[in-house]
């Protein structure tokens, strides 16, 4: 990705301080009105959620590699929380146990790979600046963006 263009206005320290106090390819419509949606590039297919309106905020669930929107119900729901002041946009991980995104991994970047994967589903959005907020491995993902 190139990286002049991207204007990430929050960082992972700032992100991590804050949690602790279109083109669709088959959208649906999940819990609370969220839009469920994939984007898709070659092999990899990746789940995203959608949800509220405003300045965009791209949040990364906690949960490890493993890591899916579901976890962003723990330890509170960060989606129905900001959804009212925000355009909340979150994607599971490529592969994720429970999750519905798939596609295969290179060995020697995987860490890229997933940063590819939500920066990928920013610019399917047609979204070049917006903020970002990590839980657990979501913090360090922040710093790979």
């Amino acid at each position: 990705m190139d990286l002049i263009r991207r204007k990430i206005l929050a960082t992972g320290a700032a992100a991590t301080a804050m949690a602790a106090v279109r083109r669709v390819f088959g959208q649906q419509t999940g819990k609370g009105g969220v839009a469920m949606s994939f984007y898709e590039k070659g092999p990899v297919r990746i789940h995203y959620e959608e949800a509220g309106s405003g300045f965009p905020l791209l949040l990364i669930a906690g949960g490890g590699l493993n890591s899916t929107i579901a976890g962003l119900t723990n330890p509170f729901n960060s989606i129905e929380e900001f959804k009212g002041e925000y355009r909340c946009i979150a994607a599971d991980l490529r592969n994720a146990n429970t999750g519905q995104s798939s596609g295969p991994l290179e060995i020697d970047r995987p860490w890229d790979m997933h940063t590819d994967d939500q920066l990928g589903v920013m610019d399917h959005l047609g979204i070049n600046k917006f903020m970002v907020m990590g839980f657990c491995i979501g913090g360090p993902f922040i710093w790979n963006l």
